[in-house]
């Protein structure tokens, strides 16, 4: 095609993005859960077909610089890429090493009776928090703190909504959560600049909900027995040789993220110390895991060397424990790097042909300030959660969106990551056809509607960020030299 090349009208941008809701709206019809596993990635491929298609049969835009293009946004990516295979890692050795039970063993031992609703919000967040996964959690400690809650007289629906807001909250402050991976990388910061930053918000909203959660639980009256949590408390003993000195390791990394250093040399050092600790802790759990005959220094680096790149488990006598006491490693982490891949081909596309630009200028003609923009932001991730029905894309289509008009308006992207989370990843379960909250509903066999109105950590998180926004409580600008760079 010669010429110059035609701009984008609003409705050559949203041709693309309407193709890809419905299309995944389809898939997870059909594939359910499952839609992670690839099919997603094909409608993200398929939707960036159309958008190309768009951008050289009808703006007259040539492949080789969409091509470019896709390079482009790729590579931005690569940093988050590199950091995801690091947290792969990091899980790999902090189970194998004991660090990660551990965390779960005295975690547990909060629980109590009086109050149970509030030890189930926080039991949930430290879970979440160590194994950066809000699934894990719910699909383990959840199923075992939901028969507890049950038995001692209270609602399905409101521990339901306890177990899930706790697991939440570290599925958006974990350092091994996926999407507090995925959101600075989409706004363009490094995860724990987001990290201290999402802390404003996050820590104000767990504060509360956990005052709920107490003030709800004193109507009740609690009696009972708290048997299966000891059973799983037991069971995590009798595996792993649990220790305090097991801690080192967490506290090294933090002190390292305190200090300012680098995420991947940070995740790099707690995955090796990791590592060496499973040997001088864990030589039981090394020489199952390497499954071999050798000195032990063989069977070390094999066990070490399985936990840093595949999928490991812990195998008792206890089918809660086995799950919760499972990793991928690094190749756990291949569905997400490659649906961040896929999502990256469509951003680049959108973003070489105009696409992009022309939406956020739709956008940025209806906000006349950083709160209605923050508002606008989050009601975008929630459309995507109840339209997409995954909270990966509630957060990869919104934050290359964004990302210019927040540049634009003088603000750093910790603010655009931040907002992304606080509605993108937590609303997600709240939405019945969501994969998130089909998944929450299968695992507790609580519906979702009837757990949702109790998730107050999931529902307060986006008022948080908006009221942060409109209130400028929080609001980190860029300095006049940096607008300049």
């Amino acid at each position: 095609m010669k010429g110059q090349p035609k701009a984008p009208r609003i409705i050559d941008a949203l041709i693309p993005i309407l193709f890809l809701i419905v299309l995944l709206i389809i898939n997870i019809q059909i594939f359910g859960t499952d839609s992670l596993s690839g099919s997603n990635q094909m409608v993200l491929i398929l939707s960036a077909t159309v958008a190309a298609s768009i951008a050289v049969f009808r703006l007259g835009i040539n492949w080789a610089t969409l091509q470019d293009g896709i390079i482009k946004s790729i590579s931005s990516a690569m940093s988050a890429i590199l950091i995801l295979f690091l947290i792969g890692a990091l899980a790999g050795t902090w189970l194998l090493s004991g660090i990660v039970p551990a965390m779960i063993y005295y975690g547990l031992k909060v629980l109590s009776p009086e109050i149970f609703l509030f030890a189930a919000c926080f039991i949930s967040a430290v879970v979440s928090v160590a194994t950066g996964s809000s699934w894990t959690t719910v699909a383990t400690v959840g199923v075992a703190l939901l028969g507890i809650g049950k038995a001692l007289g209270f609602e399905e629906g409101i521990i339901a909504g306890a177990i899930i807001s706790g697991a939440y909250f570290g599925d958006k402050m974990s350092p091994l959560s996926d999407t507090t991976n995925l959101a600075p990388a989409m706004a363009g910061t490094d995860l724990f600049t987001h990290i201290r930053y999402m802390a404003k918000t996050t820590v104000p909203t767990i504060i509360i909900t956990l005052i709920l959660f107490s003030v709800i639980g004193l109507n009740y009256e609690t009696a009972g027995s708290v048997e299966e949590v000891k059973a799983i408390s037991e069971v995590i003993s009798g595996a792993f040789n649990i220790s305090g000195w097991l801690f080192i390791v967490p506290l090294a990394v933090i002190l390292m993220i305190v200090n300012k250093v680098p995420a991947v040399p940070a995740l790099l050092v707690g995955a090796l110390l990791g590592g060496v600790f499973a040997l001088i802790f864990q030589p039981e759990v090394v020489a199952t895991i390497a499954n071999d005959s050798g000195n032990y220094l063989y069977l070390g680096f094999k066990a070490v060397m399985m936990a840093l790149y595949g999928e490991i488990q812990i195998v008792t006598d206890n089918d809660v424990v086995n799950e919760l006491l499972a990793t991928g490693g690094m190749g756990g982490m291949l569905n997400t790097i490659w649906l961040i891949i896929c999502a990256m081909v469509l951003g680049g596309i959108m973003e070489e042909s105009g696409m992009l630009q022309v939406l956020a200028e739709a956008v940025i003609r209806k906000v006349h300030s950083v709160g209605s923009l923050i508002a606008s932001t989050a009601a975008t991730c929630i459309f995507f959660n109840v339209t997409t029905s995954d909270q990966y894309l509630a957060i990869l289509v919104p934050g290359r969106m964004y990302a210019d008009v927040y540049r634009k308006r003088g603000l750093r992207p910790e603010n655009l990551s931040r907002t992304l989370e606080d509605s993108a990843t937590v609303t997600s379960v709240l939405v019945p056809w969501n994969t998130c909250g089909a998944t929450q509903a299968s695992v507790l066999g609580v519906a979702t509607l009837t757990y949702a109105p109790y998730c107050f950590f999931n529902i307060i998180s986006p008022i948080m960020t908006i009221l942060y926004g409109y209130l400028k409580i929080g609001i980190h600008y860029y300095e006049p030299e940096e607008e300049l760079v």
